[in-house]
């Protein structure tokens, strides 16, 4: 304490200046609170936020899936071109197993057998 009471004075005027910032910080604090539009607001945004981030990993996801399908489908499909391929001979005319040739022989003369037959 000085001799004329100026330092008690000065101490006084700080504490009431922190006093009043703490006062102003601790208003806004309530404030923010309760402004329930503004937390609202919020809210929805990070809401927005999340629903956007999920969409995009879900439209990855489904690209991926996608584009495995397709690829899976392109190569099965060359398979069946390349089999096919193999079923030919160079001049384009297809190969026909010598069984099933004698097979439908077979077929074509008892049919003709049995048609000949009904009419006698």
């Amino acid at each position: 304490m000085t001799g004329n009471g100026r330092g008690d004075v000065e101490a006084l005027r700080e504490e009431i200046r922190r006093t009043r910032v703490e006062l102003g910080e601790t208003m806004e604090l309530l404030a923010a609170r309760a402004d329930v539009k503004a937390r609202l607001r919020e809210s929805a945004e990070q809401a927005k936020g999340r629903m956007r981030e999920q969409a995009a990993h879900a439209m990855a996801r489904v690209r991926g899936q996608a584009t495995a399908k397709s690829r899976f489908a392109r190569e099965q499909a060359a398979g069946k071109a390349r089999l096919a391929r193999a079923r030919t001979t160079g001049k384009g005319r297809a190969v026909v197993p010598w069984a099933a040739v004698a097979a439908g022989a077979v077929a074509t003369v008892v049919v003709l057998l049995i048609v000949r037959g009904r009419r006698r």
